[in-house]
């Protein structure tokens, strides 16, 4: 992997960590759900064409369905650790796994 997609790749996990925390973020701080949901909508369909591009179809099909089962994932862990808590643990695990399939 060449410096420059290294950083592409690290460049589209932070996004996908970013989607899924700025999501939570708009939707509590604005108290609209919908709107959370679009900006995790959004963030999923750019990172989803980065994947695409770097790592093909396969590999972003999983990507993107990591990233909707971290979405999924934290409302339960949420009732047992805490709704940031939980949202930054599965914007992490995305992350991480983000980096290591597109390596």
């Amino acid at each position: 992997m060449s410096d420059h997609d290294a950083r592409r790749s690290f460049a589209t996990s932070a996004l996908a960590a970013g989607g899924l925390l700025g999501g939570f973020a708009v939707a509590r701080r604005s108290h609209n759900r919908q709107l959370g949901g679009a900006v995790l909508a959004a963030v999923g369909v750019a990172c989803t064409a980065q994947w695409q591009k770097s790592s093909g179809s396969a590999r972003a099909g999983a990507l993107l369905g990591t990233y909707l089962v971290a979405f999924g994932a934290s409302h339960p862990l949420a009732k047992k650790i805490g709704a940031w808590p939980a949202v930054g643990t599965v914007a992490a695990v995305t992350a991480v796994t983000s980096m290591v399939v597109t390596r």
